[in-house]
């Protein structure tokens, strides 16, 4: 089966540890196992449970307890609904082998993880691709979301909060996305691996899978849980995507480790007190970045309103994977190039790392920026 590499991989495969200030990197600044237990009100005692535990594949679906923890982080969902999984990325993965078969439809709502599109492309499926732009905000346009979705169409994929712009969609505009999906008896798969840390309010954004009735949401403990070291992540779906999952996840990942789902289901009993933290950095981090756009004048964008990254558009006359080479170079400070989520003319920029590092890496950007301008 041929798979189109997977752009930024690719580039973080090539470049991550070769950066002294990695602002490429899309998860909250990661917390160490003490860091967890200090926030969940646990001490190194909680450490001895992990004793006793007995190295076997254990709940092939997830333990009851990290799948009742999932749920409430739902509305509408049950621990039938859920499903224990390798990561989003594994979540994610299945789903589209599961759901779909050589010439199917799909439509993709693009920039987006590079999953939604490939492995459905893989398959051999039949994908659209709805091109999100800065003149809509990073935002769906509906009409031409309704004009690619046809009877034949077999699933919608996007990623809310957006990854790599940012962009939010908003419960009304979910619910009608779900009536355009309706129409057409369409699965909804929406990636939700940066759900929790919006800009305003509550922070939590409406799920698809509490909206839809053949909404399927993923998520992980890796971006706004900050313990992608983990590996594990679930999906939230009607039961009869449930089971037929779990049928080709035996094929591969079985079960994820004990110790992983322990660690897992203490971080969301206490998914609040993490998440504040998050929406700290996030907040904090995002004003910092924004003040720092407003004075560079070679550089624009769409301020985000969710998650830890952003698409910065730069003047400079370079392919943008040249850009961030030269910029890596120079100053150490490494970005995504657009190029590697087909944007070119785009850097992603993430800005979740510690603020520390962000004020750094801007202050260097910016001594690049008047040297190439």
């Amino acid at each position: 089966m041929h798979i189109e590499p997977f752009g930024v991989e690719l580039w973080m495969n090539e470049f991550e540890l070769k950066c002294d200030y990695n602002l490429a990197e899309t998860c909250v600044e990661s917390i160490t196992i003490a860091e967890l237990l200090r926030l969940s009100g646990q001490n190194e005692d909680c450490i001895q449970e992990l004793l006793a535990l007995k190295m076997t594949y254990g709940a092939i679906e997830g333990s009851d307890r990290l799948r009742r923890a999932i749920v409430s982080l739902y509305s509408k969902q049950t621990i039938n609904n859920t499903l224990v999984t390798h990561g989003t990325i594994g979540a994610n993965s299945l789903v589209h082998q599961t759901i779909l078969s050589p010439a199917d439809k799909v439509v993709a709502i693009v920039p987006s993880y590079q999953q939604h599109y490939s492995i459905p492309a893989s398959i051999g499926a039949d994908v659209d691709k709805l091109q999100l732009t800065a003149d809509n905000q990073f935002l769906p346009d509906l009409d031409q979301l309704d004009a690619l979705v046809t009877p034949n169409t077999k699933l919608i994929a996007l990623t809310n909060p957006n990854n790599p712009t940012g962009s939010l969609i908003s419960r009304e505009m979910l619910e009608k996305i779900a009536e355009i999906a309706r129409r057409a008896d369409a699965w909804v798969l929406c990636d939700e691996v940066y759900r929790g840390i919006d800009q305003t309010g509550s922070g939590t954004t409406d799920s698809m899978a509490d909206i839809y009735e053949k909404g399927i949401s993923t998520a992980s403990m890796s971006k706004t849980f900050s313990l992608a070291g983990l590996r594990l992540g679930w999906l939230a779906a009607p039961l009869e995507v449930v089971e037929a999952v779990m049928i080709h996840r035996d094929y591969n990942t079985i079960s994820v480790g004990m110790i992983d789902d322990h660690f897992a289901a203490l971080a969301l009993e206490n998914a609040e007190a993490i998440l504040q933290r998050s929406r700290d950095i996030t907040r904090e981090n995002l004003s910092i970045l924004s003040d720092w756009v407003d004075i560079e004048p070679s550089i624009s964008w769409v301020k985000p309103q969710s998650g830890t990254t952003a698409l910065l558009k730069y003047e400079q006359d370079v392919p943008s994977r040249e850009f961030c080479v030269d910029l890596l170079k120079e100053t150490g400070v490494m970005l995504t190039p657009g190029s590697a989520m087909e944007m070119e003319g785009y850097v992603r920029i993430g800005f979740a790392n510690g603020t520390d590092v962000l004020k750094v890496g801007l202050g260097l950007m910016s001594e690049y920026l008047k040297k190439t301008t």
